[in-house]
């Protein structure tokens, strides 16, 4: 059990005391200062979540809140809103919804804990998060102009005008000198780490940028961005062990992560590292579950009949549909829903946990004679603008391409010569210019 001098994490999960904003500050710093909490937390949290039938709305909020601290956003949107309706739980709610995108429910939620008590400048800093991250970065900045007093020295208050500024495409000097504020009044804010380190990356200052997600890298729960970053400069570096750990930790709060299981995959492969054998041996139980057939398992007819209709045979291919999909087949409704739910956790599974593994539709051919102005004019367009990922940028860098016309006139196999350039980045590629109805020379 990991405990600290005055902070026991087991006992603040499991039992009745007094939990606030307070508690979940020693929550995160416990595991920040050492990893090897996050087992002892993610235990506890499941310990919790099997007392469904005993959990008050209070211990509702608690479990609620540590399920987002863990990453599991869904859940916490569903155990909060059966809480206690207090300030706490409308605000972890507001930030349960903004990390699932829905930016209108986490508006709402934050106006809802403002209004039931909780600190008024976080709610507001929450709004305009939410605001800046569906496109209303006008209004966004508004509300930034609008608050005043000792908020606007605070790290949060920073980084929320440095990005909000940045997304309005503003000075890069004055956003990379509200980030250096927000590092200085916080030196263990994730965002404004992060934003640093992106920039230094950006610029090519790659030793910079490595102390800057390593100190991102430090907080918890982490930007996801910043441990895949980190991974793909340890990489670059030649230190596959600490890349791989960098991209465990992301699959650790999030397994369906598909950047980094595929960066896992690739950065296992360029080190020659082997796969423990006692890992093997989960993976192997994992497959052996998953090949279970759903008819071993005592499901209602209607449940039954509609998994048949679906062409849905065994544990694994549940794990690849999401839930909407479940719902949006004819005669399936929530009671089965809920019954498949049940059935899944039974085994440790989960809908919609294995949603990256389905095949990926075909790709559209493309022909590069004939083209008109406008498809001639996509051709010159900056690289940049295919948006690719911190690895795929650096080998179009070391290729020496800047266009996407330039891309398109390369093959496959060139691309993957460059050094770092995987079978990941390719598909990435693949993908991106797929979305412009271009491919590959060669594809």
């Amino acid at each position: 059990m990991i405990q600290g001098i005055d902070f026991d994490l087991k006992s603040v999960v499991l039992t009745n005391s007094s939990f606030g904003p307070e508690e979940i500050r020693q929550i995160l710093r416990t595991v920040g200062r050492d990893y090897n909490a996050f087992s002892t937390l993610r235990d506890s949290v499941s310990e919790l979540e099997g007392q469904s039938e005993e959990r008050s709305p209070a211990t509702n909020v608690r479990l609620g809140v540590c399920q987002f601290i863990m990453g599991n956003y869904s859940g916490a949107v569903q155990t909060l809103s059966a809480a206690d309706g207090g300030a706490l739980a409308h605000y972890y709610l507001g930030r349960s919804y903004f990390c699932m995108q829905d930016f209108d429910k986490a508006i709402e939620a934050f106006q809802s804990a403002q209004t039931a008590g909780y600190n008024k400048d976080d709610c507001q800093l929450g709004i305009i998060e939410s605001l800046r991250s569906k496109g209303d970065s006008e209004q966004a900045l508004q509300m930034l102009d609008n608050m005043f007093g000792p908020i606007e020295s605070t790290a949060n208050y920073l980084y929320q005008r440095g990005a909000t500024i940045a997304s309005l495409g503003g000075n890069p000097a004055e956003v990379v000198a509200l980030y250096e504020r927000a590092v200085e009044a916080d030196p263990g804010h994730a965002g404004a780490l992060f934003g640093l380190a992106l920039e230094n990356d950006r610029r090519g200052n790659d030793a910079m940028a490595l102390q800057l997600y390593q100190n991102a890298a430090a907080v918890f729960p982490t930007h996801v961005g910043a441990l895949l970053n980190l991974g793909l400069l340890h990489e670059d570096r030649g230190e596959y062990d600490r890349a791989t750990h960098c991209y465990q930790r992301v699959l650790d709060s999030y397994p369906t992560e598909k950047r980094a299981r595929m960066y896992m995959k690739d950065a296992q492969a360029s080190g020659d590292m082997y796969y423990d054998e006692e890992e093997q041996k989960k993976r192997d139980r994992m497959s052996q579950v998953l090949s279970i057939p759903v008819t071993d398992f005592e499901l209602s007819v209607r449940s039954r009949n509609c998994l048949q209709k679906m062409g849905i045979m065994t544990l694994g291919d549940l794990c690849r549909c999401s839930e909407q999909e479940l719902l949006a087949s004819k005669n399936f409704g929530e009671t089965s829903l809920i019954e498949i739910r049940d059935m899944l956790r039974s085994k440790g599974l989960e809908l919609g946990q294995m949603s990256n593994e389905k095949p990926s539709t075909p790709e559209v051919s493309y022909d590069t004679s004939g083209l008109s102005p406008d498809e001639q004019a996509l051709l010159d367009r900056p690289i940049a603008e295919l948006s690719l990922s911190v690895r795929a940028r650096k080998c179009m860098v070391r290729l020496g391409i800047s266009t996407i016309g330039e891309l398109v006139r390369r093959t496959g196999d060139e691309l993957l010569e460059c050094k770092n350039f995987g079978v990941t980045s390719l598909n990435e590629v693949r993908e991106k210019l797929t979305s412009y109805n271009l491919k590959l020379r060669g594809d």
